[in-house]
């Protein structure tokens, strides 16, 4: 065993799985939003004894999940100190950053002049420019596109610009370097948009499947972050699912894809099995493309316990070295009015088979104490932000 306390850190993301609105969440329009507790009304009480055990219901009782006389994991709600309510400021704030100014979000579609620049720097028309779910513009625009060669732009409650293009129409190469040319128009601090994202598409009118071409175009994160010291000190950065597209790769060093939740956890699980040393991080993002922005909360919570069902494959893995973090990004209530995210505290849970038994840590003020706490273990530079809770977890 090395000099660090744990030889691997686990965490896991929630994608939007708020527990209660923040004590600034009118200043975001989201009183009353309640992520969890709504969810769990819905379905008359969410099945999730795993989250359960851990400690869930000692952060804030949640109908269905009963509260634990001796949890198994150290428990708290972690507060957003960023303006903003976003995946990217979420994850950022996590990795020891702080944004001060938000990425801009297009409920009424991007700017005229944004879109007259594209179709002169690509050669293709636009069409759509509204927020949309990604499979019902396919349905409205796909046959259209088809037909006249233009692009489909559209936008989500994150700050994105997604184009969808028919891969006969738009051969991939181009849809790319469209994406490109939307990149770099998207800099402007005018625009501040986080992700230009390519959402190639296959199919005939009526039915249309996105295939797993994506690919995300992100803006770099704007200071170094907990995992770029991890990475230049040596230890091992393994993001699973969107994670590394979130950073826009920096400081990873090894990046794995995933097609769902589910596979999501396949993928986590078999991390286990891997010789390395630092920090594997997953994004569930299921919970909140799916279900929390199609505002859908028995989808939400069906979700939600197939994912609780996956954690005792989790547990099993664990070794004496092992350190699970699980926490999330922001919230989508799917209740809320909207289909925004929803800006509410998020749970924290730290697990260890090391533990004799876990209890309340106090309120963290900031997403940044998590990245403090990674940083705190492997001995490299602390975040400019947040408070390690390393000491606190008495093993």
């Amino acid at each position: 065993m090395s000099d660090y306390t744990y030889k691997r850190i686990h965490l896991i993301v929630m994608d939007s799985v708020g527990i209660g609105e923040a004590p600034d969440a009118e200043k975001f329009n989201d009183k009353g939003a309640d992520t969890f507790g709504h969810i769990a009304e819905k379905m008359n009480g969410l099945h999730m004894p795993n989250m359960g055990k851990l400690g869930l219901s000692n952060i804030r009782e949640i109908q269905g999940i009963k509260k634990e006389e001796k949890p198994l994991a150290y428990y708290t709600k972690m507060q957003e100190a960023s303006n903003g309510k976003d995946t990217m400021t979420g994850h950022w704030e996590i990795m020891g950053l702080n944004i001060k100014t938000p990425f801009q979000v297009f409920p009424e579609g991007f700017p005229s002049e944004l879109i007259q620049e594209l179709e002169e720097k690509t050669g293709r028309k636009v069409i759509g420019n509204k927020p949309a779910s990604g499979t019902e513009i396919l349905v409205e625009l796909g046959k259209e596109h088809m037909e006249t060669g233009a692009i489909i732009v559209y936008t989500s409650a994150d700050s994105v610009l997604q184009i969808a293009a028919h891969e006969d129409i738009v051969p991939l190469d181009e849809l790319y370097k469209i994406c490109e040319i939307a990149r770099e128009l998207t800099l402007d601090e005018k625009y501040m948009v986080g992700r230009v994202i390519a959402r190639p598409f296959i199919g005939e009118p009526g039915n249309f499947t996105r295939t797993p071409n994506r690919h995300d175009y992100a803006l770099k994160p704007f200071d170094r972050t907990v995992m770029n010291e991890l990475k230049d000190n040596q230890f091992d950065v393994i993001a699973i699912g969107k994670i590394s597209d979130i950073y826009d790769g920096e400081g990873v060093t090894e990046a794995i894809r995933t097609t769902s939740n589910m596979d999501g956890m396949d993928k986590f699980i078999q991390t286990f099995d891997k010789d390395f040393t630092g920090l594997s991080f997953i994004n569930l993002v299921d919970f909140d493309a799916l279900y929390g922005h199609r505002r859908d909360p028995i989808g939400y919570g069906k979700a939600l316990e197939e994912y609780d069902a996956r954690l005792p494959q989790v547990f099993e893995k664990m070794t004496n070295d092992d350190l699970l973090i699980i926490t999330a990004d922001h919230g989508n209530d799917p209740i809320h009015h909207g289909t925004d995210h929803t800006r509410e505290y998020v749970p924290l849970l730290i697990y260890s088979k090391r533990f004799d038994g876990g209890k309340e840590l106090p309120l963290r003020r900031t997403f940044a104490d998590i990245g403090a706490t990674v940083a705190d273990n492997f001995h490299v530079k602390m975040p400019q932000y947040g408070t390690s809770f390393l000491k606190d977890l008495q093993n």
